[in-house]
């Protein structure tokens, strides 16, 4: 557990490294001195505050978040259940890898492009999601599956625990409690996966679409401001999952193992 000066001195460097951010932002403002390129701190916070107060921003970006969550729930979930397949069967894991390793290799621009080709614009963005984020979460479970059967594989063996009970009861808590200390950095890639085929498949109703039309209209500050959002989103998805995890934590040295 930490110590209260170590929370202290971590909100601390946190809160530093936002204001060198800020200021290196301001350096490049009066270095460029175009607007067109980096707009002002204050213009980006007014145009931010523009779009708080409109309908069409709110909608926007309740439907990127819930095309995020819908391409991270599905990729969990997926990985979840190939983890225990692996587990069960060493054919099945041999038979995923290759396919993990042409998910994880390929450029994600390419999955965009021939995603769009196949779906629509609203659909797309919840295929690429998911298809990015699959691969970094089985590797995760994967890690944890391998660190939990070395430390606990023998006893396993030793007391003959059947193969289903061992996944349900000793695997999956293990390897779930791991997964969700890291699923805040998961669901951040996922949004920003997201937003990233929202603008090359010009979503209409998301943050995205939004991006797409301020460049395309020359909105340098409303893309700015958009584009804040999407960190501050992504910011407050790692923290949720960080308390969440803590609480897994909790459960899992009480129920589990």
């Amino acid at each position: 557990m930490k110590k209260p000066s170590d929370k202290l001195k971590n909100a601390l460097i946190s809160a530093g490294a936002l204001i060198l951010m800020w200021v290196i932002w301001l350096i490049a403002y009066n270095a460029e001195g175009n607007d067109y390129i980096i707009p002002s701190f204050t213009s980006a916070i007014k145009s931010l505050w523009e779009l708080l107060q409109t309908a069409f921003f709110w909608r926007a970006f309740g439907y990127t978040l819930w095309r995020t969550a819908i391409a991270f729930l599905i990729s969990f979930a997926l990985a979840a259940l190939c983890v225990s397949l692996s587990a069960l069967s060493k054919t099945f894991r041999t038979l995923l890898n290759p396919f993990i390793t042409v998910l994880r290799t390929v450029p994600t621009m390419a999955i965009i492009l021939i995603i769009l080709l196949w779906s629509t614009p609203k659909t797309a963005p919840i295929i690429v999601g998911g298809l990015v984020t699959f691969p970094m979460l089985y590797a995760q479970m994967s890690a944890s599956f391998n660190r939990t059967e070395s430390e606990l594989g023998s006893v396993i063996k030793v007391y003959h625990i059947k193969p289903h009970n061992a996944i349900f009861k000793i695997y999956l808590p293990n390897i779930l409690a791991d997964a969700l200390s890291q699923a805040g950095a998961g669901f951040s890639l996922t949004l920003k996966v997201i937003v990233s085929a929202e603008v090359m498949a010009s979503t209409y109703v998301s943050l995205g679409g939004m991006m797409q039309q301020a460049k395309s209209y020359l909105e340098i500050p409303e893309l700015f401001a958009l584009t804040i959002v999407t960190v501050l989103a992504g910011a407050l998805a790692e923290l949720a999952f960080n308390q969440l995890s803590r609480v897994t934590r909790r459960w899992n040295r009480g129920g589990g193992v």
